[in-house]
């Protein structure tokens, strides 16, 4: 859904975009994290057909961004780290201003102005002047216009600053739905615990360059990380565990051990009858996510990460 290959970007002195490429499938929420000055929100403005990179090629949605900016525009929503409301319209003006500059007329219209308003959580304040609004309400008020004009793709820089921890909550809760509608959303922040709770894989900024792509939370179809801790030594807990079919890399530790296994939660659970009826004293067995701040931190670490490209 998302594609950029080579792409480079230069201020005055500064190359913020380093060959940057990669690729976001469709109906994934990846995080874009790294620190400031990393290129994320270059890189955002150059997706969403805002900036022209020197160079590259991107296309989002099967559209060729540079190609085709305006039609770009139409399958992509946007929200910028410091976004523009006019203060003397209402929230219903401005959604309906947004919606209209992307060619909504008509019913279609009116009916995603509501249920925009419906998400965000500020139909109660439909009538209302921006300005009379909070800090929490306007940033509400942002994403409802780039979301009302129904894009396949959201681009989102820091979306939840200024949203105090139940609104955090409640954003959270509306991407995962997005998700499951079909929408592909990037988002940017440097809160990973929130990006926790919703994104599926993380791309890691660093100097312009594109350094880590990360799944956070294995599908059912791939194999995901088991960690299984026991009350009591198993002497022959590896050549068990090297039997069993699904299973591999396995890593035996003091208390256990972790490994991969490809299976779905049956077929987790029919693992975890055979450990037990093979005497193997399980104390715990789960499924491990992958943690964002530990992976971040984890490539921080790697030789070399520090050194500038």
């Amino acid at each position: 859904m998302i594609e950029a290959e080579h792409l480079i970007f230069e201020y005055p002195g500064v190359r913020a975009l380093d060959d940057v490429g990669f690729y976001v499938r469709s109906g994934e929420i990846a995080a874009l994290v790294g620190p400031n000055g990393a290129g994320k929100t270059t890189l955002l403005r150059c997706l969403a057909a805002l900036d022209r990179p020197l160079a590259g090629s991107m296309r989002v949605a099967e559209v060729d961004v540079l190609a085709r900016p305006r039609a770009c525009h139409r399958r992509v929503g946007y929200l910028a780290d410091f976004y523009g409301l006019y203060e003397e319209l209402t929230v219903r003006q401005c959604l309906i201003y947004v919606a209209r500059a992307h060619g909504i007329v008509g019913d279609a219209l009116l009916t995603g102005v509501t249920q925009t308003a419906a998400r965000l959580g500020i139909a109660d304040r439909i009538e209302q002047k921006v300005r009379t609004l909070s800090r929490g309400l306007r940033q509400r008020v942002a994403i409802a216009q780039a979301l009302v004009h129904g894009p396949e793709v959201l681009l989102l820089d820091e979306p939840a600053s200024g949203l105090d921890p139940e609104a955090r909550h409640l954003l959270a809760q509306l991407f995962v739905q997005l998700q499951r509608e079909g929408m592909t959303l990037l988002v940017s922040s440097h809160i990973l615990a929130e990006l926790q709770e919703y994104a599926t894989t993380m791309l890691i900024l660093r100097r312009g360059r594109i350094v880590e792509y990360e799944t956070v939370e294995p599908s059912a179809r791939e194999s995901a990380t088991v960690r299984l801790i026991l009350s009591a030594p198993f002497a022959s807990l590896s050549m068990l565990l090297a039997e069993i079919d699904g299973v591999t890399q396995v890593s035996i530790e003091p208390d256990g051990a972790r490994f991969l296994y490809r299976g779905d939660p049956v077929a987790q659970h029919e693992l975890l009858k055979t450990l037990i009826e093979h005497g193997v004293p399980v104390s715990s067995f789960a499924q491990e996510k992958v943690n964002l701040q530990d992976a971040y931190l984890s490539q921080l670490r790697r030789p070399g990460a520090d050194v500038a490209p």
